[in-house]
This record gives structure tokens, sequence and C-alpha cells, in this order.
């Protein structure tokens, strides 16, 4: 029988396991020891490992990732946890000009083992300075992994690269997959990055959904299925390293691709994506391809405006059945997955 998961259980397991193997990881962030535990992905984990290995910080992001940097340079493996993305763009320079960049500037001589969980997405109103997918950001920047798992397989094994791997690790969570649940073995594994997930085979279309927007395309999927449309969904699942090999192989085969992003059009992943498929495609003359994702204008906050800022099944069913049939069609009655409400202070 299958042992079942959440997603933030499985970042906890992972979280745990990697502390109890490795006395040099540490967690630190707003929150971290919290009873709810930051959706419940740090729960408890200060009354194991005691506070000097697991600690509150203040609402100071900057200052937070240097300390972080620092321990890294330093031999511990720390884990800084941001209840938001948005407010990475605080810690810029610690990031994009001391943690991707020592290990280069030093000759190889220092690394900086840190992980940055980030959590991306809407839930209830957050708006346009709380729901921002910055990822892309991010993947612009040489000597920093970006990973963004999507399933609570790969989120386990993911976060136990991540805090393994040399390198500084930005950890990309959509607050609305903490919920979701999957089969997730109990012993320690890794998820090599740079390895996409192939989530649904098909022949007419590949669909490459970004972080939530995954779930959404496997709601999609199902859909079209109903109507003869065979679609291939891909999880990226590491955006830096991203596997285009995968990608290449999917789209000369089924001639068709769709990509979904949680993060805006305009310079973003799904543009890397659709720029490299047409440099390296054969016969790309015979491919049709489509992005999907924000609009350039900021995070609405009501949820009437949400419905038709953020790509859902239904939206994503359509252009896909539209680029394999050259018909407009939608799928009826369609239910959005629940919004889970947002309670606060996460």
């Amino acid at each position: 029988m299958k042992r079942i998961l959440t997603y933030s259980e499985a970042i906890l397991e992972a979280t745990r396991q990697e502390m109890e193997r490795d006395p040099s990881v540490i967690v630190y962030g707003l929150g971290v020891n919290d009873p709810r535990g930051i959706y419940g992905t740090t729960r408890a984990l200060h009354e194991q490992f005691g506070n000097a290995r697991v600690f509150d910080t203040p609402i100071s992001e900057d200052a937070m990732t240097g300390v972080g940097i620092g321990a890294a340079l330093t031999g511990l493996r720390p884990i800084h946890v941001h209840i938001r993305m948005d407010f990475l763009l605080l810690a810029m320079n610690q990031i994009v000009n001391i943690a991707a960049k020592s290990h280069y500037m030093y000759g190889g001589a220092v690394s900086v083992p840190i992980v940055v969980r980030s959590i991306i997405g809407r839930s209830w109103g957050q708006g346009a300075q709380h729901s921002q997918g910055l990822h892309a950001l991010f993947m612009h920047i040489p000597g920093l992994r970006v990973v963004a798992p999507t399933t609570p397989y790969d989120a386990k094994g993911c976060l136990i690269a991540s805090i393994r791997d040399n390198n500084p690790v930005l950890f990309v969570e959509h607050r609305m997959v903490h919920n979701l649940k999957g089969h997730v073995p109990e012993e320690a594994y890794v998820v090599p990055l740079g390895q996409a997930r192939i989530l649904a085979q098909g022949d007419h279309i590949t669909i490459i959904g970004i972080s939530h927007m995954a779930v959404e395309c496997m709601r999609a999927q199902h859909e079209l299925a109903k109507v003869g449309v065979s679609a291939e969904v891909i999880d990226p699942v590491c955006l830096s390293p991203l596997d285009m090999q995968s990608i290449f192989r999917s789209v000369e085969r089924t001639k068709r691709l769709l990509i979904v992003d949680s993060g805006w059009l305009s310079c973003g992943a799904s543009a890397e994506i659709l720029a490299s498929v047409a440099e390296s495609v054969e016969d790309l003359g015979q491919i049709k391809l489509k992005r999907m994702g924000y609009a350039p204008v900021p995070c609405p906050t009501t949820p009437s405006l949400e419905r038709l800022f953020y790509p859902n099944a239904q939206t994503i069913a359509q252009a896909a059945y539209n680029l394999v049939k050259n018909e407009d069609w939608a799928p009826e009655d369609v239910t959005a997955q629940e919004v889970i409400e947002f309670r606060g202070p996460f």
C-alpha cells in the first residue's frame, strides 16, 4: 500500500530527515517556530532540534539572508524560509551578488550551500504585493539553482537534493499545493535537480505546467481526454537548470506546445522554454506554439478579477483544443480547485 502525505508533510519530513542525518543543517526564518509552522512545513522542529538549529528571525530579509550566506560559507547548510517570495526583493544583492557568485569569484575555494525556501501564488485576495511569482528573475542568474516541484514526491526528493547541493538553491513553493496529497516513500531519497517529470503521456499536444499550473494542466488533460485530445503534461520541476531535452523529445513528437506559467509572460520562464524550443527543435515550421500566464498588470485582489487573471483548467483546455483542432471549444462545469482560505500570518 502506498504511503500518502501532503506536500507540506513531505517538506517537513525531508527537513527532519536531513537535520537528523547532518548536524550542519539549520532552519531559520520568520515564523518557523510558530505552532502552525509555515503551513506545517516546520512544525515542532524547534522542539526536536532546539533553538540553536531552528529559530525565528526579525523582519529583516537582507540582513537575515546575509546571516545564512555567512553560515553557509563557514560550513553550515542553512534553510532560510521566506513566507512570501515578494520580500526576497529586499535581499537581491545578497542572493544575486554574494550567494550566486562567491564560488566563481574565489576560484572554487568556497561554496554557499544555502536553500532559500520562498512561497508564491494567490490565496484569498493577497493582491499585488503578496501573490507574485518571481522565479524568472532568479532563473536569469548564473550560480543559482531554481527548483519548483509540484507533487509531494518531488517536493521531498528535491528538497533533500537541494540541501545536499553545494550551490545556493531557490526552492519555490506555490501556497495552493501545500495540501495536495501523493505517494511519498518513508526513506530519504533524492530527486535529481534538472530532471523534468512527465505527469501524463499523450500524442496530440505537449502541455508544460510550471508550479501550481501543473495541477491545472492535469485537470485540463482529463477534460481534453473526454473529447479525444491526448495531451502530454510535463512538470519541469527544476527551472534552472531546465531539462529541455525531455521537452524537445515530446514536442518533436506531438508538434504542438502549450506552456502555462505561474508568472508573467514577458521575459518569463515560458519565454525561455519557447525560445529554446524555437532554436533547437527540427521542423519548427510544422509546430504550433502558445504561452499562457499573467497579463502585464499587477496581481489583482478581488475573486472576480482573479478568475480572469490566472489560467485555470477550463482556459488551458480551451487553448490546447484550439491548437490541436483549430476550433473553439471549452469544457463545461469544470469545478475550480478550491482556493485555500488565507488565515494569516502565513
